[in-house]
């Protein structure tokens, strides 16, 4: 399928991958369904233990977010770990900042497998407002008092440290964190699995999903059946294709990327070469690619059909943060569909032998390797740490089929107004 969404600079820069012939009918013990972060670590996380796997990808591999988000790896959820203890107890709180903020998988996946995806350390949180600042230097406080989670805390004064722009009111700047080539990252995990026995199929639409009497499933796929033990659904943003109940948890927000023609000033813009995103509602995100090019992404869209020209659509937004680049050539503009949970927590699960992992909700880059990881471990019989993530509230955006999305939306357009209201 040709996709007017994708002109990316990681399809650009990618790695060489050929795509993988659709075999015709097979067993394994385990069939994946979506060729994204979820799912390859997923399958490769089968593979080490010992089960057959096949993943099964409509398009090809990285085709959704995985290969086109902001390349940021921000440790934890989109709750701070104060917001999650609060909410959800002490107990609990320990167990998911153990496994969502100091168990990094995708740092481990790529020093494991050499996997070759541009990977950088740093990141800043940038406030937008002094009241957003306040609650960064809070948040700092409990983590280092209650976790001996250490970021450091940056003053308006000294933000010229890690960005030259004057918008924002001092910031959080997290060394555990970092940023890659996303599209690199899901080619060397596609690699690792296959050299560990995964089969992968790209372009391969499935149809439909069938229980069988003996707790096995069928896959149906556009030409050819699939019988497994246990299916992994890590469809994301279009689970609602194949399971309908669980395609009401999330809705899709389109996001747009750009990238600048290699810039002669770009450490001058970011000197400490940290990715950065901000505090609002619809936030800037942005760093330097391994060429020196800033990759930016700003504005959301509610509707599924992009701008005529995306690199005109985000240009406002970079222009804002760095005026000094209003002008720079834009070589590449590109988006994609986020799927995000009424309560921007991911809703992940198991219905019999189906596992599902998805509504990452733009918060994904990091947790999705670990999502994979911990339904091998579950399927393998120790499910303790994917009950963790298994557990976190959810519950579908109301309005049904036809309303549930409009609805979603006039929230959404609500918090994006305040933004702008200040």
């Amino acid at each position: 399928m040709t996709d007017p969404l994708n002109h990316s600079y990681y399809a650009a820069t990618a790695h060489e991958w050929r795509p993988r012939a659709f075999e015709g009918d097979l067993e394994c013990d385990v069939a994946v369904i979506g060729g994204g972060f979820t799912g390859l670590s997923a399958a490769l996380a089968c593979a080490e233990r010992g089960f057959s796997a096949i993943l099964i990808e409509r398009e090809h591999i990285g085709f959704g977010a995985s290969g086109r988000n902001g390349g940021q790896l921000i440790p934890g959820l989109r709750w701070t770990a104060s917001e999650i203890e609060d909410e959800l107890g002490r107990e609990r709180a320990d167990a998911l900042f153990d496994l969502c903020w100091r168990d990094n998988r995708v740092k481990a996946r790529i020093a494991k497998h050499g996997i070759d995806c541009d990977l950088k350390a740093g990141h800043l949180e940038a406030a937008w407002t002094p009241k957003d600042f306040d609650a960064m230097r809070h948040e700092a406080e409990y983590l280092a008092n209650r976790f001996n989670y250490r970021t450091v805390v940056v003053a308006k004064g000294e933000m010229s440290r890690h960005i030259a722009s004057p918008l924002y009111h001092g910031g959080i700047h997290d060394a555990a964190a970092g940023h890659f080539h996303p599209l690199n990252y899901a080619i060397g995990l596609a690699r690792a699995a296959e050299a560990e026995g995964v089969r992968i199929w790209e372009g391969e639409p499935v149809r439909r999903i069938v229980d069988c009497s003996d707790g096995s499933s069928q896959i149906f796929t556009e030409r050819a059946i699939v019988s497994a033990r246990y299916v992994i659904d890590a469809t994301d943003s279009w689970i609602g294709d194949l399971e309908p109940d669980l395609g009401r948890y999330t809705v899709p927000i389109m996001n747009y990327n750009v990238a600048t023609a290699p810039l002669a000033n770009a450490d001058a813009l970011l000197p400490s070469d940290a990715a950065v995103a901000d505090s609002r509602f619809v936030l800037n995100y942005f760093r330097l690619s391994a060429d020196k090019r800033l990759i930016f992404g700003g504005g959301e869209r509610y509707s599924q059909t992009p701008p005529r020209d995306i690199a005109a659509f985000v240009r406002p937004f970079m222009a804002d943060v760095f005026p000094q680049i209003a002008d720079a050539k834009i070589e590449y503009g590109w988006g994609g569909a986020v799927a995000v949970t009424m309560n921007r927590l991911p809703h992940i699960g198991r219905r019999g032998n189906v596992f599902y992992a998805h509504g990452f909700s733009g918060h994904g880059a990091l947790v999705t390797t670990l999502a994979g990881e911990l339904i091998a471990e579950a399927m393998a019989g120790t499910a303790e740490r994917f009950d963790v993530l298994a557990n976190l509230p959810s519950r579908p955006f109301p309005g049904g089929k036809w309303l549930r999305r409009p609805l979603a939306t006039l929230g959404l357009l609500w918090y994006a107004l305040r933004d702008r209201l200040g």
